[in-house]
């Protein structure tokens, strides 16, 4: 059974995106065919890149602390949910930077992007892609979309949501354990 991590994509205060990774993680647990916990970026404190080499040189051999623990969280994973909101039209700069710190960690274990925003946060999921591809992490297609008007009340509290953003979910978990059942080989 596949180990996914709802990555977090958000450490403003206030911020909307643990909602939808809880939203995301109840969606998800209602499953048998996958294992899913919520890793909060928040937690991980990392400062802007301090790591004096490039984690695709470094290898896995970190020179701070910090690096070590979100190395380590990251590599129990066999596949990522990456919960995004758009911020002028791209990913968050807390969401890119955790990424970076990383790189044979997040290889050849499949994504799914959920993204939100006043436009649904659609140019935040593509540029998160192309920075994805690059880490050697293929993205399925299946996209959950949530409307910062009409999917949050006042901007700020996620509401129940419709059926249809659930079907969408599942269908992108389907491809998610798929693909992450067949990467799993490779590894």
């Amino acid at each position: 059974m596949p180990k996914i991590q709802i990555i977090t994509g958000s450490t403003r205060p206030n911020r909307v995106n643990h909602q939808v990774a809880e939203w995301i993680h109840s969606v998800a647990s209602q499953r048998s065919d996958l294992e899913v916990e919520i890793v909060d970026i928040q937690d991980f404190n990392l400062p802007l890149l301090d790591e004096p080499m490039s984690a695709m040189m470094a290898a896995g051999k970190y020179q701070n602390e910090h690096t070590t623990k979100w190395s380590t969280k990251i590599a129990e994973a066999d596949a990522y949910i990456f919960v995004t909101p758009e911020y002028n039209h791209s990913t968050s700069a807390a969401l890119k930077n955790a990424i970076d710190y990383l790189y044979v960690e997040w290889n050849n274990k499949p994504a799914a992007i959920v993204s939100y925003g006043v436009q649904k946060g659609v140019r935040a999921a593509e540029h998160l892609r192309g920075i994805l591809a690059q880490l050697q992490v293929p993205t399925v297609a299946a996209q959950v979309t949530l409307d910062l008007i009409t999917d949050f009340e006042g901007f700020s509290t996620l509401k129940d949501l419709a059926q249809n953003h659930v079907t969408d979910a599942n269908t992108q978990l389907d491809q998610l354990t798929a693909w992450a059942t067949a990467l799993k080989t490779i590894r």
